[in-house]
């Protein structure tokens, strides 16, 4: 679990704060996550909204708290606790009622947090390629190099490895002026992989872990609502998972958190209309028509 030491955290101030405090941004899929979670346990908890559009995770004060500049960020009484699934995992500690991780089923949903974390990266590249129009969201080299300035550069005493991941991506981004063809078909497929995997256990059960639903089911719920704005064809390839997520969509607990802004939906549908008619559409990039 990824409990920052103090000396990792910059911004003292929040050593000392009481209470549940949620860093978070509207439209980040790890922040929508969390917030789902913590409405299906019913935890009260303080918002702290950081807008990434307008690059308030790139500060002192954010990366003070947070060495990698990332949403969600957990302060819970003084401690602070970063990456999504390590802050459901020990909400789930602290908060057991009512239960989302079964308690005979610790080891297995660990691991699937793990493997479902891995693909982070993929869902970035294809919300960056088929969602947002790259414009809007590449970094310019001057960006990157204030981040690698920022913060500690430290989780748990240690220099962070996973900043240079971060660096990385947005660096690729600016070599291919976006997303690559190569990068975005790879991406598809590790999905394909995995979701191929929920299809076969959705074979007489109604959650991805049983029949009741678990935090599982809220993680990749996410990602399958990500999918499906990048025009992922969820229904045609899986088509128990297509069943599973209109089921869960159609709960205002889950639907109420991922709501796309208008302007953002406008801009995402005119970009699936020039796509199509490039034939740089999802479907065409991956060779899925």
């Amino acid at each position: 679990m990824v409990m920052l030491h103090e000396s990792d955290v910059l911004t003292k101030e929040v050593l000392e704060w009481r209470g549940l405090h949620l860093f978070h941004y509207n439209g980040s899929s790890c922040s929508q996550k969390v917030r789902i979670f913590l409405n299906l346990k019913r935890i009260p908890w303080t918002s702290h909204h950081v807008n990434l559009a307008k690059s308030e995770h790139v500060t002192d004060w954010y990366m003070g708290i947070n060495p990698r500049g990332l949403v969600p960020a957990l302060v819970h009484d003084g401690k602070v606790i970063i990456e999504s699934n390590d802050i459901l995992e020990y909400l789930e500690v602290s908060f057991p009622e009512p239960v989302l991780i079964p308690a005979d089923r610790k080891e297995e949903m660990h691991r699937l947090l793990r493997e479902e974390d891995e693909l982070h990266l993929d869902i970035r590249a294809l919300s960056m390629r088929f969602v947002v129009p790259s414009f809007l969201v590449k970094k310019p080299e001057s960006s990157i190099l204030k981040y690698e300035a920022l913060g500690s550069g430290k989780v748990n005493g240690k220099a962070d490895p996973n900043r240079v991941r971060e660096t990385e991506f947005w660096r690729d981004m600016i070599r291919n002026n976006g997303i690559s063809d190569e990068r975005a078909c790879m991406a598809f497929e590790r999905f394909r992989r995995a979701l191929e995997q929920y299809e076969n256990r959705l074979e007489g059960q109604h959650f991805l872990l049983g029949d009741s639903l678990t935090l599982l089911d809220i993680a990749w719920y996410i990602y399958v609502k990500r999918l499906n704005e990048a025009t992922y064809p969820l229904h045609r390839l899986h088509p128990r998972l297509g069943m599973w997520f209109d089921a869960l969509d159609a709960r205002d607990d889950f639907r109420s958190e991922v709501h796309m802004p208008s302007g953002l939906g406008f801009l995402t549908g005119l970009l699936h209309v020039v796509q199509r008619i490039c034939g740089t559409d999802l479907v065409t990039v991956v060779g899925e028509n």
